[in-house]
């Protein structure tokens, strides 16, 4: 992976991004998991069109698998299931759910697309849900590396909706 901080580089969905201190959320395990999604972008975008479909559904699990990490965290640290957090998730998934069998009836380029349009989506998801959520974290004394909380009275279950904080922008 490239840990090269170089927040003067310019950004283009069609080359990638360049993992820098901008993308980090203040929570180490999640910063981990969001550079191993963006060295798969990039991955992604450098491999020819004709033979990114095994990269791309090792990407999709890898997805499935951040997704999931985060909602773990948000429903332990009180957030209701429903959460827009969750339900962004829930969006990104399907449509990559719904790539592949446009990539197999002969439409090649999508996966290419499809990563161009996360490079473009996720500096902004990182520095606003996942920052967010990474504060709650912090805030209510969960470790994220052991995903337990330090005082569980302090969180009251479901009670948050927002997005990574306690309200939605």
């Amino acid at each position: 992976m490239d840990t090269t901080a170089t927040p003067e580089a310019p950004i283009s969905a069609a080359t990638g991004l360049t993992w820098n201190p901008q993308l980090h959320t203040g929570d180490h395990r999640m910063d981990d998991t969001h550079e191993e999604f963006v060295d798969m972008l990039n991955r992604l975008l450098a491999t020819p069109p004709g033979e990114q479909l095994p990269l791309y559904r090792e990407f999709v699990a890898h997805t499935v698998e951040h997704f999931a990490q985060e909602e773990r965290w948000m429903l332990a640290t009180g957030f209701s299931a429903d959460n827009c957090h969750a339900s962004h998730h829930a969006t990104i998934l399907e449509t990559l759910n719904a790539v592949v069998d446009h990539y197999q009836q002969g439409d090649t380029e999508i996966i290419s697309r499809l990563a161009e349009a996360l490079v473009e989506w996720f500096p902004q998801h990182a520095a606003s849900m996942d920052a967010g959520l990474a504060l709650h974290m912090k805030d209510v004394g969960f470790d994220s590396r052991t995903e337990t909380l330090a005082d569980p009275d302090r969180v009251k279950p479901a009670t948050m909706s927002g997005c990574g904080s306690v309200s939605c922008s």
